[in-house]
């Protein structure tokens, strides 16, 4: 399974954003698709989370500015992330979670970097 991540790039305050992440490979019985961040000297965070349903959760920190969906059909996941501010600074990662009950199996993307500007 390979996560291909894009979309990041550099914005000033107030801008918009908006992250893409495909998956490819043995893709079965997807479950959540989620986007994490992580900061310089921060832990990785979970920013934005989607079931396999649709159900979506968000870190307080982003409610209200980030929105996350998902292509089941194409294996993708989104993050339209608007009002961005310099705190939303970071790198992004994708992880996906496939597979049933204790045989489900966590896969990361690479990662792609995100800088707002003041």
């Amino acid at each position: 399974v390979q996560l291909v991540e894009s979309g990041g790039g550099l914005v000033q305050a107030g801008g918009s954003l908006r992250l893409s992440c495909a998956a490819s490979g043995n893709i079965f019985m997807l479950n959540t698709m989620d986007w994490y961040r992580q900061a310089p000297g921060k832990q990785r965070e979970l920013v934005a989370a989607c079931a396999s349903g649709g159900t979506t959760n968000y870190a307080d920190s982003v409610k209200g500015r980030f929105t996350i969906s998902r292509d089941n059909l194409k294996n993708t996941v989104y993050l339209q992330m608007n009002s961005l501010k310099p705190e939303d600074t970071a790198v992004y990662y994708c992880k996906i979670n496939q597979g049933r009950g204790v045989f489900s199996t966590d896969y990361w993307g690479q990662g792609t970097q995100v800088t707002v500007s003041s």
